[in-house]
């Protein structure tokens, strides 16, 4: 029996009235031009003929459809339609994640989709698409990294979270790389609400077990524990500390009035780009300034006998060119500035899961490390000419 367009019209008008009828009707007619796809397919196709179905989903209208997906005898057919639907699933996942990272809630995404959309997309399919996210970023989180990093920079950004009823602050350690490429790309993000060095030393386990076996230098804040598990793991890596952080701390501790001169003491002491500044010349200029600001101040003096501030010295073994940019975590704060944005907007995170989703996110975003560094090649120590041969006990 044919049904007129009038006819056929108003049957479907009809079944759209039932519930789940929308619903239907998108599968129905979902099957039917796939249906007419093979047709047309198979009429070019000497040899071929129709071989059945198989059982498909893909999402449409905030809901998942469910239909039979027509096959052909040499598996050469592939529905036009369907590949429409599953760039639209795509492009929404795509969206629901801008917004979740941008800041907003799920429920915020899900009332930014019914206001776009009109209300076809329920908590559940926004919840599925933020899902989708997150598996994203797990994946990226542990993928595998390539055996050598010339620089590799470490920082902490803390945030607060929910556990067991309550908020804390916790840390979250990024590992931000420069690659041979001379590109950037951050490689683990980690939650340890203590600072130690077995905790350290977990970390650097898992960049090794992902395939990072060496590292040239390692530029840190004057994190606890570091230096002893980074012996461990990396053995022959370098670590810088961080002078800007240092610089910091020490003008914490004198007089309003006093600061801008040891300001400038410190700039003094901590020279980049100049070829005949040595090591040694820069630890004795340390040591005179922090005995001479120690004749005022106590916690100053403590400072000029403990050999351990030589790691902030260690960029002076490296070419001028390149030792205004290893000598601070300058590049991976901008990226924690990033990442705070983003979080301030949430206040308190409810778990670790959702704020490593977050950082993550933001970090496989960053274009800007897709970018070359000029000139940090210049230093033949950590970018070799010619490929080095490492070995690791």
């Amino acid at each position: 029996m044919l049904l007129s367009k009038e006819q056929l019209s108003s049957v479907m008008a009809k079944h759209s009235e039932r519930e789940n009828g929308l619903h239907d009707l998108m599968e129905i007619m979902i099957e039917s031009m796939m249906l007419a796809e093979r047709r047309e397919f198979l009429d070019h196709a000497e040899g071929n003929k129709g071989n059945g179905f198989r059982h498909g989903r893909a999402f449409g209208q905030g809901r998942v459809l469910e239909f039979r997906i027509p096959r052909d005898r040499y598996g050469n057919f592939h529905p036009k339609i369907l590949a429409l639907l599953r760039d639209q699933e795509m492009e929404c996942e795509r969206l629901a994640g801008i917004l979740y990272c941008k800041g907003l809630t799920q429920s915020q995404v899900g009332d930014v989709f019914e206001e776009v959309y009109g209300s076809h997309y329920s908590k559940a399919s926004i919840s599925r698409m933020i899902e989708y996210l997150r598996s994203d970023v797990e994946k990226w989180l542990n993928r595998s990294l390539e055996s050598y990093y010339p620089i590799v920079f470490v920082d902490a950004v803390h945030v607060k979270v929910h556990r067991k009823r309550s908020v804390a602050t916790e840390a979250f350690y990024v590992v931000l790389g420069v690659k041979e490429d001379k590109k950037r790309e951050v490689l683990g993000i980690y939650n340890h609400p203590t600072e130690s060095a077995t905790g350290w030393e977990g970390i650097f386990r898992d960049l090794f077990d992902r395939g990072m076996e060496h590292v040239g230098l390692m530029v840190s804040d004057g994190l606890a524990g570091l230096d002893a598990a980074l012996s461990v793991v990396y053995p022959t890596a370098q670590l810088q500390r961080c002078v800007t952080h240092l610089k910091r701390n020490m003008l914490s501790k004198v007089r309003h009035g006093d600061k801008m001169a040891l300001a400038e003491d410190l700039r003094d002491v901590f020279r980049t780009g100049q070829r005949d500044y040595t090591l040694d010349e820069a630890w004795e200029r340390w040591t005179g300034l922090c005995e001479g600001w120690g004749k005022d101040y106590r916690g100053i003096k403590k400072m000029a006998g403990d050999i351990s501030y030589k790691y902030y010295f260690t960029y002076l073994q490296y070419h001028p060119a390149i030792q205004s940019m290893i000598y601070t975590t300058n590049w991976i704060e901008r990226l924690n500035r990033d990442f705070r944005r983003v979080l301030r907007m949430r206040g308190a995170m409810p778990n670790e899961e959702s704020v490593l989703v977050l950082m993550g996110k933001v970090s496989m975003d960053k274009e800007a490390y897709n970018r070359e560094l000029p000139g940090i090649d210049k230093d033949e120590t950590l970018f070799p000419k010619e490929e080095a041969c490492f070995t690791h006990p």
